[in-house]
């Protein structure tokens, strides 16, 4: 049962509520945080020229003294992803599993950090003590090795955040998810359940990773003239695993690209997570010694990703690689929501090209990593939470989880839907919510964290729809006089060879607009100068073409 106490326990979720991705949650006790989760996510089309996006970790800036460590459930990028960004700011110690901590070692090795990390391994079954808080591993099945959820035991009960999951019976590596040491918290009493939502709202349960496995034997038997191309997540250690096995089963060579791919895969291989026989995997370099029908390629680029290798492939870009009809490319992957289009774009390039190409629309090449309905609701039977809140999902997806907890009895009273930067308050009288934190999104743009604001990219979204338009003069405020110009620039808004009158047009109006600024106004500053300009263009240009290009004055004073 939950310890009566004074004190205060907060959760506050700082990303992946309402989105897909950069997931960091924190529980605060007193003078004790911990983080748990550091990730990222993708840009959608409202942030053109956007690389990432992160968490906003400003509340944890203010507060980095309280901070006792991150601990990371796996490692997949929406959950680390962001660790080089945050240890900018705040070197906190970081907990996590081997393969977990090796992948993150490669991801460090790009970044130039003033400190050494401070990278504690721990094995699954371990607790780590943090402050008031005493946090234990538990040994779950995902799409990547090595992944846990947290036993957080806190000064008010114990806090079940379940990390990224399924119910895999028959998993690659052996070791199903510990469901008798959930069992064994859930009998003592749990106070509250962090619970993953991306399968929320799919029945059933989630098929096995070797149900691929299967479907990969039928692909190669069914295709051993051809060399194979397979794009899978590159941290799908046991993906890759097992097209390895096939691929030696069938007497084929094993070739890597993609540099996330071959630093996963480095590292598994390292740390002992994969067996790769002498001799099976060769250089990207070297694939042309070896006929169609030994090869296999494994790639990255199964989300579309522009500049990805096999997004460089079906556009004849790749530098070693060129697809054509002896090629069959398998997409051992689903859609991550909002990248169809890009997935669909490659599919459409590929099979223009002569490429015969299988995805999990068609063939059954891809089991997700995440668990569907029943095996969520055996989550909240095995854990028997009192308090009940959704994560990592959009609002469908935790509404959809909600559900699900009311169906196992969870009173809708202490079924929290929350967003980030909302925090929800436990005490000894209960559960609510109790306020907000600094929250949101920090861009990432090339070298540049946080440099690129809601202004920005509003700039360039109206540089993408309409153009731009940039009116260059030279003018004498003293005597009141136009002297050069004013000149024209277009660029996106119209072809200017064919519209010179309409050019001819805005040379006049940005010139009339400029004398009659300086012959009417009293007292004359550029800025009033740039601002008629702008305005009398605009009007002009929105009544002769329903457009608004963005008008940039360049006024000179002399």
């Amino acid at each position: 049962m939950p310890k009566k106490e004074k004190g205060k326990l907060r959760i506050i979720p700082l990303g992946g509520l309402n989105e897909i991705g950069k997931n960091l949650t924190v529980l605060e006790y007193g003078d004790d945080i911990i983080i748990i989760d550091c990730g990222l996510g993708f840009p959608d089309e409202e942030m053109p020229g956007i690389d990432l996006v992160i968490p906003d970790i400003s509340y944890l800036e203010a507060n980095k003294e309280k901070i006792r460590g991150i601990l990371l459930t796996h490692g997949h990028e929406d959950h680390i992803g962001g660790i080089p960004y945050f240890l900018r700011q705040i070197n906190a110690p970081i907990y996590g599993t081997k393969l977990t901590l090796g992948i993150i070692k490669y991801k460090l090795e790009e970044h130039q950090l003033p400190f050494e990390p401070q990278l504690n391994c721990v094995k699954a079954g371990q607790t780590v003590r943090l402050g008031s808080f005493a946090a234990e591993f538990i040994h779950v099945n995902h799409s990547i090795a090595d992944a846990c959820c947290l036993a957080i035991s806190t000064p008010l009960g114990m806090v079940v955040h379940s990390g990224d999951f399924k119910l895999d019976i028959s998993p690659i590596d052996g070791d199903m998810m510990n469901i008798t040491r959930l069992g064994e918290i859930g009998r003592r009493g749990t106070l509250l359940l962090m619970c993953e939502s991306t399968n929320a709202e799919r029945p059933g349960y989630t098929p096995s990773e070797k149900n691929v496995g299967r479907s990969l034997e039928y692909i190669f038997n069914a295709n051993k003239d051809k060399r194979i191309v397979i794009a899978t997540f590159s941290s799908n250690v046991h993906r890759v695993q097992q097209i390895i096995n096939v691929s030696l089963n069938h007497g084929r060579r094993v070739a890597i690209t993609g540099r996330s791919m071959q630093n996963i895969i480095s590292a598994a291989i390292e740390l002992g997570y994969m067996t790769v026989p002498e001799g099976v995997l060769v250089d990207i370099n070297e694939i042309k010694r070896f006929r169609p029908e030994e090869l296999t390629l494994v790639t990255t680029g199964s989300q579309g990703e522009p500049m990805s290798a096999l997004y460089r492939m079906a556009f004849s870009d790749h530098a070693q690689v060129t697809l054509g009809r002896n090629d069959l490319v398998v997409l051992s992957s689903s859609a991550i929501p909002g990248n169809e289009k890009l997935v669909g774009r490659i599919i459409n390039e590929l099979i223009k090209n002569g490429v015969n190409v299988l995805h999990d629309a068609v063939a059954e090449v891809h089991v997700s990593g995440h668990a569907c309905q029943e095996e969520l609701k055996l989550m909240q039977a095995l854990v028997k939470p009192k308090y009940f809140l959704p994560v990592h999902g959009e609002y469908r997806h935790l509404a959809a989880n909600r559900a699900l907890a009311l169906d196992m009895g969870i009173e809708d009273r202490n079924i929290f839907i929350s967003e980030i930067g909302k925090v929800l308050e436990i005490d000894s009288k209960g559960a609510r919510f109790a306020g907000t934190v600094p929250s949101g999104k920090i861009l990432v743009d090339g070298y540049g964290v946080g440099d690129v604001g809601n202004i920005v990219l509003r700039d360039r979204r109206h540089l993408a729809q309409d153009g731009l338009i940039v009116v260059v003069a030279t003018v004498d405020t003293e005597s009141r006089l136009l002297l050069s110009g004013p000149d024209v620039v277009s660029r996106g808004f119209v072809y200017v060879r064919e519209s010179e009158e309409l050019m001819e047009d805005v040379r006049s109006i940005a010139a009339e607009a400029i004398n009659d600024c300086l012959l009417r106004r009293d007292k004359i500053d550029r800025m009033e100068l740039k601002a008629c300009v702008k305005d009398d263009l605009s009007k002009y240009l929105y009544s002769k073409t329903k457009r608004k290009p963005m008008v940039l004055p360049v006024i000179m004073n002399v």
